[in-house]
């Protein structure tokens, strides 16, 4: 999985779930369960550390996501590390990056709900795979994704939520503002959404801390 095993990452994982997340990578890269399939370069299925005990869903890929084959490397996602950077989360370490829907919607408009509908069995064995303990929701379709709560996400970011049912029990979520939202909102005043968004990273870090799952990275 190009995401999966980037920075020396193939080494710790064992072999039944290499054969897990390279049997989901090949299936997933066959999958014409949606019309996006006809447009897409390549299937864009994670980065990051698949060990990791925090998992971070967003949206969908856009222009650069779909060049690459990787979540998050466009103008957002760059900002997205920034800010996990700043919060002490190092995102190839210390978490698995995916998105809801695996192939760019044109024009990078946002999915349809027969989309999410039709990707949701790859994210399903992805959180079942990666088995985290804690899911950031990044933005309104992620959150609209995985647990059908349409709008909502200025209210709801911050905020943990206890995931129910056979997939979500006994995982914690948090709901966060998107970068894209960020980067059209550039203030790093007190109140803004991007100190907001710093201080949610910041409840994150210190959770993996005192559940004893501090980032590998920490000293």
């Amino acid at each position: 999985m190009p995401g999966s095993f980037r920075g020396g990452w193939r080494p710790l994982l064992h072999d039944g779930m290499i054969e897990s997340l390279e049997l989901l990578e090949t299936e997933c890269r066959q999958c014409r369960r949606c019309p996006l399939a006809e447009g897409r370069t390549q299937v864009v299925l994670a980065r990051g550390n698949p060990s990791a005990r925090l998992l971070l869903i967003g949206e969908a890929p856009g222009a650069e996501e779909d060049r690459l084959g990787l979540p998050f490397v466009g103008r957002s996602g760059q900002l997205l590390d920034r800010l996990l950077a700043n919060a002490g989360l190092d995102p190839e370490r210390d978490l698995y990056i995916a998105n809801a829907v695996k192939c760019r919607p044109p024009q990078n408009r946002r999915p349809i709900p027969a989309e999410l509908v039709a990707c949701r069995p790859w994210l399903e064995r992805q959180v079942a795979l990666v088995d985290p303990a804690l899911i950031l929701l990044v933005g309104a379709t992620a959150l609209q994704a995985v647990l059908g709560v349409k709008g909502g996400i200025t209210r709801l970011r911050g905020q943990w939520l206890a995931g129910e049912g056979p997939l979500l029990a006994d995982r914690a979520l948090m709901p966060l503002l998107h970068p894209s939202y960020l980067l059209r909102n550039a203030s790093e005043a007190e109140g803004s959404p991007r100190w907001h968004t710093r201080a949610d990273l910041v409840a994150v870090r210190r959770r993996l801390d005192a559940a004893g799952a501090a980032p590998a990275c920490s000293g």
